[in-house]
């Protein structure tokens, strides 16, 4: 099993590698990826020491699986010349989400829609994966009508250099912006770039995201993506209508009951979710349920989970276990003679 990351030395890349090491991914040669300046340098996987190569080395090696995490123009590049020579790609940019030839998947939502015919996967945004996940299993029983999403995202889900400027600030200290606005201590209503219609491309991504990984362009999503100064992970209050009314103790038990969901819920003793305890977890952690006073049908929650965990490297691991595990990857040539 050749394993290849791109983008093996950025925040998400190193997490990538991270998680396939501790769910223990049977990774017999890992080939790590970077932009031309890091190719040559030596990152660590499972106490072994790997030399970063380029593009064209990692095709010519022809790894099973490309892990992607290098922005939506290089996927857009190279994810198919990696995909032409039999490797199957996992995509963590938004290059390839809403191709309506790419499956966009969440695998306790929808893996069964894989098959072996897709070279290119995309992974979903950090805040629709937590989301969904919380949402499918209600979705199943009372069927989703309407979704409004506030989220309190991690500096982390901009990268290193968001939280270079964090620390900065908090240590009174000059360096790099990468916001538009001081982050420590204050709260900025904008991710990405605004859009004609006074929405943020990451408050539609979470829109159109949704529908298309519960397969149901019927439910209604409006969301407000926030910046909010910690690591961790993020953090979104969810208010959900449903088509049938529900009672609270089965909303639990099916949370309770759903993969990959740890339900946090006892306000008596002040146990709800949190991202300083999210942190390094897989899990997306559920609490403050409580019904809606104010309309029928009608479900508040509180949703966090590590963003680079769950929110992009666990996904996409995952993603990965299920196509081994479901004898979804091809049976690859074998790789041109390379300097190892």
């Amino acid at each position: 099993m050749i394993v290849a990351v791109v983008g093996a030395t950025g925040l998400v890349g190193g997490e990538m590698l991270k998680v396939l090491a501790e769910r223990n991914f049977p990774v017999t040669e890992l080939i790590p990826v970077a932009s031309e300046k890091s190719v040559g340098k030596e990152i660590t996987f499972k106490g072994k020491a790997f030399k970063v190569r380029s593009m064209e080395e990692a095709i010519a090696l022809r790894p099973a699986i490309a892990i992607f995490s290098a922005g939506g123009s290089t996927s857009l590049e190279w994810a198919p010349r990696f995909a032409e020579a039999g490797t199957t790609v996992i995509d963590n940019s938004s290059a390839w989400r809403m191709d309506p030839g790419k499956k966009l998947v969440v695998p306790e939502v929808n893996a069964h829609v894989l098959t072996a015919d897709d070279k290119i996967i995309a992974n979903p945004n950090c805040s629709t994966i937590q989301m969904v996940v919380a949402l499918q299993p209600l979705h199943q029983q009372y069927k989703v009508l309407r979704v409004v999403v506030s989220t309190y995202q991690s500096v982390t889900g901009t990268g290193k250099k968001a939280v270079d400027q964090l620390m900065s600030e908090r240590n009174g200290e000059e360096g790099t912006r990468v916001y538009p606005h001081k982050i420590d201590l204050n709260v900025l209503p904008h991710i990405d770039v605004f859009l004609d219609n006074g929405y943020t491309r990451e408050e539609m991504k979470m829109v159109k995201e949704t529908k298309k990984i519960m397969g149901d362009d019927s439910i209604r999503v409006t969301a407000t993506t926030v910046r909010i100064p910690v690591m961790g992970g993020h953090s979104e209050s969810i208010n959900v209508e449903f088509e049938q009314d529900f009672e609270l103790d089965e909303v639990r038990r099916l949370l309770e009951t759903a993969p990959g969901v740890v339900v946090q819920d006892d306000v008596k003793t002040f146990n709800y979710p949190m991202p300083i305890h999210a942190h390094g977890r897989d899990e997306v952690f559920v609490g403050r349920l409580r019904r809606d006073e104010s309309q029928p049908n009608t479900l508040n929650m509180w949703v966090v989970a590590d963003n680079l965990r769950k929110g992009a490297a666990t996904n996409a691991v995952q993603i990965a276990e299920y196509l081994m595990a479901h004898n979804l990857l091809s049976h690859v040539a074998e790789p041109e003679k390379a300097e190892v």
